[in-house]
């Protein structure tokens, strides 16, 4: 597990915030629960550390043992971690059922592994779905901060299950099988239009991620105001790049599944986008144009 940079702070009861609470505190491998109290305690101004209570909201106790070690407490795991486990399920999935399809195949349905092949759409589909989510790994170890930096154990297993079940299992087993569209005859046409949507898309992402980590220093948590690379247009470019690529991916492995995964997911990026965008009017009040799309123009 990566070890933890900074703890989210919010306050138990929000109708009696704790003034001057901060966001986040940094913490380390051997930040114990009276390091958080006493850190919190500094930047509250309150002289006395012992009057603060650390409260776990995913086991819902106050943590008593004030020498504990906060990278040691059930139920804390960094984003990072979580987001590396998330899109690793498609890269492990997709090779290991396009491999052993075809004996799984043999088996029960009596369909000859040695004459059995994935034709030209197929291979395509696989390289551009396994590729996808390799990015998003290293861009999650070396593009990617994290401000808040812990999220709760319990929500690890259902952030996974919608990258490894509809993108990683089900488009696997629906692409690489003989009865699916992928597996129709090609249509060299719309691989070509797929394909190119599909690097459009993964290339202006990059350069947007890449754009918004220049944006922030290390040991910052706020960003400066964005400009240009597609923020002229939506609030967020990067959700906009992203369906752009996945309609390539769409466009190419003719998978419901992949159509019901990238549904699921613009509906979280979209509700993530209307977040940023009031974050961003907050934050920079006038200076900030505001935007009518979030993330597609003309459509949300």
């Amino acid at each position: 597990m990566a070890a933890l940079k900074e703890l989210k702070l919010t306050p138990r009861v929000p109708k009696k915030p704790l003034k001057n609470l901060p966001s986040t505190i940094p913490v380390g491998p051997t930040t114990t629960v009276e390091d958080v109290k006493a850190a919190v305690a500094q930047a509250a101004r309150i002289r006395d550390h012992h009057r603060i209570g650390v409260y776990d909201p995913t086991t819902r106790t106050t943590c008593k043992n004030r020498k504990e070690l906060i990278a040691n407490i059930p139920g804390i795991v960094p984003w990072r971690t979580v987001f590396v486990l998330e899109y690793l399920g498609p890269i492990v999935i997709h090779p290991i059922v396009l491999y052993a399809l075809p004996y799984a195949l043999e088996k029960v349905a009596g369909v000859s592994r040695q004459g059995y092949s994935y034709n030209a759409t197929q291979t395509l589909s696989f390289y551009m779905i396994v590729g996808h989510f390799v990015k998003r790994e290293l861009e999650t170890l070396f593009v990617h901060r994290f401000s808040a930096a812990t999220m709760p154990a319990a929500n690890v297993l259902w952030n996974s299950a919608h990258y490894w079940i509809p993108a990683g299992l089900l488009a696997a087993l629906e692409i690489y099988s003989p009865w699916g569209l992928a597996a129709r005859p090609v249509i060299p046409a719309m691989n070509y239009v797929g394909l190119f949507l599909y690097f459009l898309g993964q290339l202006s992402n990059f350069r947007v991620h890449l754009y918004l980590k220049s944006l922030r220093k290390p040991g910052e948590t706020e960003r400066r105001l964005p400009s240009g690379h597609g923020f002229e247009l939506v609030t967020c470019p990067n959700y906009m790049w992203e369906v752009v690529a996945w309609l390539g991916a769409i466009i190419v492995s003719k998978s419901i599944f992949i159509v019901i995964y990238m549904c699921i997911g613009t509906y979280y990026m979209y509700t993530w986008g209307v977040g940023k965008e009031k974050a961003y009017r907050e934050q920079f009040g006038d200076r900030y144009k505001k935007k009518r799309y979030i993330m597609l123009p003309g459509f949300l």
